[in-house]
């Protein structure tokens, strides 16, 4: 493969602005997650401790490997949302390696609302369920949570993606062979009672935890009977008389020993060994922080991105003459041989069909998918029109939407309109979604969605004999255009579970190599291509 050269001038003024803003962004990204990392209230975190219960965050140190990388997905899950209550939407999810195998965990912050389950919460949970059954990883449940928070029962709990499908999503894994694993550390009651039910064996801790389809309270309401918790549904009744739990912990540090053992017992997949020895990049990956511009709307050289990813920089590029707003080729990424496709502008017809052509290649062989994504959209304009941009923009979406290979997208700039779509957004299944802090995503630019919404409000007025003044179309352009640039926050979108998770552009390409790695072990689909529109 050809090494990349670099035209990159550290000393210029260009790359000293654009390096202060982005470590300006990572900056606030580090706080933001140190911020989440605290956990719930101060006075609930102490109340937690006064019960001897380790934090959501301990009980997952002391389930891992020691020494061993930790990777939190969707940190920012809920930011901003529910008046800013609910950190990290009270769910701790992430892979980490657990008695040498690689395993999900799902870890209830019950410091945050008691670890009750709001609509960010679920869809979370969906999210780490749907990862361990995609790369096959065993599940761990740290459970502790008093189920569905009840104001908002209309928004978690009848639809297909509500609380009920984290109980449908277990019986699936189960049946597929997915090995999954709850410790009960607190509370476990109503449908939440399931999630130990349905797993292949769980543990429960003598005095904190407590399984039961209705608490106390309820027995009462509807039975007249006075019970207590412990009583109801503690770990003695269920490891000595119901059969509910299978293991009884003193308490959470014996309860994560117990299920480290059991974790050492469930068998493993043998990794895939890795083709060649892992070169590093030849530049520094700080220059990422010089590259990314300051504007949005300014182009960048995305082979300079790639040069500081790959392992040698080295790359060999498909088509280099052709398409050129895409730049598409063969890459070694940690050890892992990837087929890569980068953004270098908007797609134009040429692009899309290199893309689709270069994705169908990568089909074939079997090589997992890695797309670069900072894109406006297709080119516009009745030229593009009449020589069909639409069906070539097609290909390229029905490829990206059928290949069965290991995809995974990373939003380095912009993300709008279809280019999403034709790049790997999250509606076309990517095994992991990450966004720099840099990125905006939107149906369309602040700036185009402001003249579109005034334009069409002009039209409206001109249907009615009216005129729009100058400054109601200001007005339009100035509050759409701080609409858009609000909602094209990445903290608006992984809040959302739009992604994976907000990088430090640093830590890309290391997150990546064992996303990689993940896969590695599943066996690919034989891909199989739809019916193009030639």
């Amino acid at each position: 493969m050809q090494v990349l050269t670099t035209s990159v001038q550290p000393n210029s003024e260009t790359y000293r602005r654009n390096r202060t803003q982005a470590e300006n962004l990572v900056a606030d990204l580090r706080k933001q997650l140190e911020l989440v990392r605290g956990g719930g209230p101060a006075d609930a975190v102490a109340l937690h401790a006064q019960r001897g219960k380790l934090t959501a965050r301990e009980r997952i140190a002391a389930l891992l490997d020691p020494a061993s990388p930790w990777l939190e997905l969707s940190p920012l899950a809920a930011f901003g949302l529910y008046d800013g209550q609910v950190p990290a939407a009270g769910l701790i999810t992430g892979i980490g390696s657990v008695s040498g195998r690689h395993c999900v965990i799902a870890a209830n912050d019950a410091t945050v609302k008691g670890g009750t389950y709001f609509p960010m919460t679920i869809k979370k949970h969906l999210r780490a369920q749907e990862i361990a059954w995609e790369n096959r990883l065993p599940i761990i449940y740290l459970v502790d949570s008093g189920g569905v928070f009840l104001p908002l029962q209309a928004e978690v709990f009848a639809d297909r993606d509500h609380f009920g499908r984290i109980f449908f999503n277990q019986a699936r894994l189960s049946a597929a062979g997915v090995p999954q694993i709850a410790v009960v550390m607190g509370m476990c009651t109503a449908g939440g009672a399931y999630v130990p039910a349905m797993c292949d064996e769980n543990i429960i801790v003598k005095g904190t935890g407590t399984i039961y389809l209705a608490g106390p309270p309820l027995v009462k309401a509807a039975t007249g009977e006075e019970v207590t918790s412990e009583a109801l549904g503690g770990a003695d009744l269920h490891t000595r008389l119901s059969g509910v739990s299978d293991h009884l912990a003193e308490n959470d540090r014996e309860a994560l020993s117990l299920c480290r053992s059991i974790i050492a017992t469930v068998g493993r997949t043998p990794p895939r060994l890795r083709r060649k020895p892992v070169d590093e990049p030849l530049y520094p990956p700080e220059d990422l922080y010089g590259l990314i511009p300051d504007s949005p709307r300014q182009p960048w050289d995305v082979r300079e991105v790639i040069a500081r990813l790959v392992d040698g920089s080295r790359f060999q590029e498909f088509k280099a003459r052709y398409g050129s707003t895409l730049v598409c080729g063969f890459a070694s990424w940690m050890g892992h041989l990837v087929g890569i496709v980068a953004n270098q502008g908007v797609l134009l017809s040429e692009a899309a069909l290199k893309g689709a052509h270069f994705i169908q290649l990568c089909a074939q062989r079997r090589i997992p998918l890695i797309f670069l994504q900072n894109i406006t959209g297709f080119m516009v304009g009745k030229d593009y029109e009449s020589r069909g941009i639409i069906k070539d923009g097609a290909k390229m979406v029905q490829a990206v939407a059928t290949v069965e290979v290991p995809k995974f997208t990373v939003i380095i700039g912009a993300s709008h309109g279809a280019g999403n779509y034709a790049m790997c957004g999250r509606a076309y299944g990517p095994r992991f979604l990450f966004t720099w802090p840099n990125a905006r995503v939107s149906v369309m630019g602040a700036q185009q969605a402001a003249q579109v919404l005034a334009t069409v409000k002009q039209q409206q007025r001109e249907r009615n004999n009216g005129t729009l003044s100058e400054s109601e179309r200001r007005r339009i352009v100035e509050d759409t255009r701080a609409q858009y640039e609000r909602e094209g926050s990445p903290y608006v979108g992984s809040a959302r579970l739009w992604d994976d998770g907000i990088l430090d552009p640093l830590e890309t390409r290391r997150v990546l190599g064992l996303c990689l790695d993940l896969a590695a072990v599943v066996p690919t689909r034989e891909s199989r291509a739809p019916v193009f529109r030639m």
